[in-house]
């Protein structure tokens, strides 16, 4: 259960800091260093709930079905 957790909440922190990028993004100011940093912390996050999903399988925590 708390894997299934960890992974809802990784999901609303992507999709948050994707969010902010865009709203940086339309911004009229010129100023893409936040917006570099928004998706740099995006995609280190997709990459923790990447590793996260396949430790949680790993360890039996979200079975596989099907």
């Amino acid at each position: 259960m708390i894997g299934k957790l960890l992974a809802v909440f990784l999901l609303l922190i992507i999709l948050a800091s994707l969010f902010t990028a865009l709203y940086r993004l339309t911004q009229k100011k010129e100023d893409s260093a936040t917006v570099v940093k928004a998706l740099t912390l995006r995609v280190g996050l997709s990459i923790g709930l990447f590793i996260a999903l396949f430790a949680n399988y790993y360890f039996g925590l979200i079975p596989l079905r099907g």
